[in-house]
């Protein structure tokens, strides 16, 4: 989509007229190209481009600030507003609550792993603390320390929070790793994931309707995010398909509760 090549890559639309002086071409915009791709084995559909470190740094820099809305708002008219309805904070933390309650000791010491302000993470009222650790450089809400990869430390947590963050990022594989050395033994991991609609068609023909890439470049099947907390050291204890009405829309989500194999 134009924003996200804009954003992150410095790509901008072209307009072809008719100073272009071109016989075989047609008029109109000429736009970033980018194909999507669908693992056979488990369903993951991804996008082929795969953003650097720095790219990321240029896409989420200050997340929904004053630079990014209204560039945003430059190409998709009306994103102004619906803005300010996310930055209210997430409607259904209740329903995170129950989820991931039984898994939990009381007051809980909570890292919330690319959080943004830590506005949207559980337990508002019964956590011991809660830690932010994001590339967005957007400070965090009173109450909620933000911290750096070096103050990451084994055993300090009893939650992990990864809330809609693998839809987002190019290798949700080295993310696991990097989470993974932060595990203790009794730490529970909690994702949570869109579960996009093309995600519910039979096989490969999901692929054929993918015809656009914006904010998500992967779409998880369960059983993608099954085979990725796997391949990276964890054991699934629980995974649920959550459909809710947020936003002002109907969604589906994908949550997960896992502990680190022994």
């Amino acid at each position: 989509m134009p924003f996200v090549a804009h954003r992150a890559l410095n790509w901008t639309p072209v307009q072809v007229d008719e100073s272009w002086q071109l016989r075989t071409v047609p008029l109109g915009h000429a736009l970033p190209l980018c194909r999507s791709l669908r693992c056979e084995d488990c369903g993951l559909i991804f996008m082929d481009l795969r953003f650097s470190d720095e790219e990321m740094s240029r896409l989420y820099r200050d997340y929904r600030g004053v630079d990014y809305s209204h560039l945003r708002e430059r190409y998709e008219p009306g994103y102004l507003t619906r803005n300010q309805s996310l930055e209210e904070g997430c409607p259904y933390l209740d329903k995170v609550e129950e989820f991931l309650a039984p898994y939990l000791r009381r007051d809980p010491a909570i890292l919330d792993w690319g959080g943004d302000t830590g506005r949207n993470a559980p337990f508002q009222n019964s956590r011991a603390s809660l830690d932010v650790f994001d590339i967005s450089e957007r400070p965090v809400v009173p109450g909620v320390r933000k911290v750096v990869r070096s103050e990451l430390k084994q055993g300090r947590y009893d939650l992990v929070l990864l809330t809609n963050v693998l839809e987002h990022v190019p290798f949700p594989a080295r993310v696991l790793d990097e989470i993974f050395n932060v595990f203790a033994a009794e730490t529970i991991l909690y994702i949570e994931i869109p579960f996009e609609p093309i995600m519910k068609m039979e096989g490969a023909s999901a692929l054929s309707v993918k015809r656009h890439r914006h904010e998500h470049i992967n779409f998880f099947s369960e059983r993608a995010l099954v085979t990725l907390l796997e391949s990276t050291g964890f054991v699934v204890e629980s995974i649920v398909q959550t459909d809710l009405v947020a936003f002002g829309s109907q969604i589906s989500i994908l949550q997960s509760v896992s502990r680190k194999r022994i």
